[in-house]
């Protein structure tokens, strides 16, 4: 029993003093991110000795740039080659024990090959490409048509060989107090707020702003304050113009006006979110906030909001059979639809329909991220 009980604390001993470092590929884009903070908070919660590096794009980094747990090193894809020689001169400081691979870009798998590791752990043959099979050396299991977020999550399993929470998960992006004391001078005390952001990261995938309109006089009509929130890209200011132009409401127009830090305080903030298929969704999801997705290019139950798939209002089933003839279940997981018209299937109905059952389920982030164990 003695011999046994020593060689238990031993071995406690050896595992709390090994130092694991990891180094993580996730370049982009926000909505990926955000899923990759929640699978990280998960992993340092539960395994603090773990040191992680993660290789992540400039605009993605302001996203995490105050979560001083982890080591960001910033790539910039806008410098060409000259950004790849300065990446490379950094990696030579490190030799790490694993490389989580996650992410399947000619980019992603050019950084990737920058990296020294023991263990080089990758997607799956399902889901590699554009060579990313030839910069890792392991694969994670496959899984069936799977969430962007469990995806990443099967990295986790690989590596420490044990399922993910079960619990909601939150993000923790470390919001400073100026700027969540901003926010709230912003909100004013008002008790119902819906936050629009309007625009996708293609234009396509932008709804009509007239009905961006006439749902923001709806819901005024329902006791909410609305506001707009997006990026300076020009296309956006001009969506916003329209959506104010043509709103009998007040609206108040924030778009251009916050950057991602000052974005997650608000969305964190307010009782429901719409947007397209883009990265506010998945940003408000990750502060508790119910979010409403409009899809129709993308397949929702790989890229929606994860934990409110069904506040999705989408035709993209319908509009694959049309272009395909053959259901999600039957084409490549994760296809994509083209067109310039598509999202006009979504109505007005329809989003007012998923706002009144969005109302009731507000949730607000416990002071822990997620209850999870500690494990050694």
């Amino acid at each position: 029993m003695v011999i046994f009980l020593s060689a238990t604390i031993k071995i406690l001993v050896l595992s709390r003093s090994v130092r694991l470092h990891i180094c993580i590929v996730r370049l982009s884009s926000i909505g990926d991110v955000c899923h990759m903070t929640m699978m990280v908070q998960v992993l340092r919660k539960r395994h603090p000795h773990v040191k992680v590096t993660w290789i992540i794009g400039r605009v993605e980094y302001q996203l995490v740039k105050h979560l001083t747990d982890i080591n960001f090193i910033v790539f910039n894809k806008s410098e060409g080659l000259r950004g790849y020689s300065q990446l490379r001169r950094q990696l030579q400081l490190y030799m790490f024990d694993v490389l989580l691979h996650m992410q399947v870009s000619l980019r992603a798998n050019m950084v990737a090959r920058l990296v020294k590791a023991q263990r080089r752990i990758g997607f799956d043959s399902a889901r590699a490409k554009e060579g990313h099979q030839w910069v890792v050396t392991e694969q994670v299991a496959s899984q069936v048509k799977p969430h962007v977020l469990d995806g990443f999550f099967a990295f986790y399993q690989q590596l420490m060989h044990l399922p993910p929470p079960v619990d909601r998960l939150y993000c923790d992006f470390r919001i400073p107090v100026t700027v969540a004391d901003r926010v709230q001078t912003w909100l004013n005390g008002h008790s119902k707020w819906l936050v629009i952001c309007p625009a996708a990261s293609k234009d396509e995938r932008n709804w009509l702003p007239e009905r961006y309109a006439q749902v923001a006089d709806r819901a005024a009509q329902e006791g909410y304050r609305v506001m707009l929130c997006g990026s300076p890209r020009y296309s956006e200011h001009t969506l916003a113009a329209s959506i104010v132009q043509m709103c009998q409401t007040s609206l108040v127009n924030l778009v251009g006006q916050t950057d991602l830090t000052t974005l997650v305080s608000i969305l964190g903030s307010v009782q429901v979110v719409l947007a397209p298929d883009t990265g506010a969704l998945h940003l408000a999801v990750s502060q508790g906030t119910p979010a409403i997705g409009l899809y129709a290019h993308s397949n929702p139950r790989r890229t929606g909001p994860y934990y409110n798939r069904d506040l999705v209002v989408s035709c993209y089933e319908s509009q694959l059979e049309l272009q395909h003839g053959a259901s999600y279940k039957q084409l490549p997981w994760g296809k994509r639809l083209k067109g310039a018209q598509l999202m006009q299937e979504i109505h007005v109905d329809q989003v007012m329909e998923l706002i009144r059952k969005a109302e009731i389920r507000h949730i607000k982030p416990r002071e822990t991220m997620v209850d999870v164990p500690t494990y050694i």
